[in-house]
């Protein structure tokens, strides 16, 4: 463990702000997509919600290790070429949307429909009642279920080393190559998600607490 902090401590650390910037891009990115769509899935507008709809049952059933393949190598065939970091980004941003977009519609579905009908009366429009009334108190109910999106997004982090994003956990395989040390090089990996992991949890519960909705 010693060589592992004295020899490679540079490369640990650069896995590990690797592995915290595609973190945060990734979830920036799905909260941002997840809000749109769920936007779209309770819209008024019949294509919209169908939009909505196939977005979420598409990528919530694809394994992120094969839209990491398709979006990194399939799109250059049509044009479309990213560097390594943007389409891991990209990738699970597009499956992290899809969780946070039904996470936000639980959100919704739990303001009652008196508000919504007193927004309308008062002269709110469809976009007027998601900004005033919708997505503040959304927002508020879900943010326990926003964690674990974000959560999750983290650990799914781990397979950006297969298209040769060097985050956390391919920075140590490749130590490990050279040093051979074994369980405990991943020990340390383990170590680190679970920290992040758990003060991920501890603001989730401390936002929860100050910024529950009070029904």
């Amino acid at each position: 463990m010693q060589e592992l902090f004295t020899t490679y401590l540079p490369e640990l650390l650069d896995g590990l702000w690797m592995t915290v910037r595609l973190t945060a891009v990734s979830f920036l990115g799905s909260l941002v997509l997840g809000t749109v769509m769920a936007a779209f899935r309770i819209s008024p507008i019949v294509p919209l919600r169908a939009v909505g709809r196939v977005y979420v049952e598409l990528f919530v059933n694809i394994p992120l290790i094969s839209l990491l393949v398709v979006v990194t190598f399939g799109l250059p065939d049509i044009g479309l070429t990213f560097d390594l970091f943007t389409c891991a980004a990209l990738s699970m941003t597009l499956l992290g949307g899809a969780f946070t977009c039904e996470a936000i519609r639980t959100g919704i579905n739990a303001v009652s429909v008196g508000q919504i009908e007193a927004a309308r009366s008062i002269g709110l429009d469809f976009f007027g009642v998601l900004r005033h009334v919708l997505f503040p108190q959304a927002y508020r109910s879900v943010v326990q279920p926003l964690v674990n999106v974000f959560i999750g997004i983290l650990l799914s982090s781990s397979l950006a080393g297969v298209i040769g994003v060097k985050d956390l956990t391919l920075q140590v395989s490749e130590i490990n190559n050279q040093a051979a040390l074994g369980l405990t090089a991943y020990g340390i990996v383990a170590f680190a998600y679970v920290i992040i992991s758990l003060l991920a949890g501890g603001v989730g519960a401390r936002l929860e607490k100050r910024w529950r909705v009070q029904r």
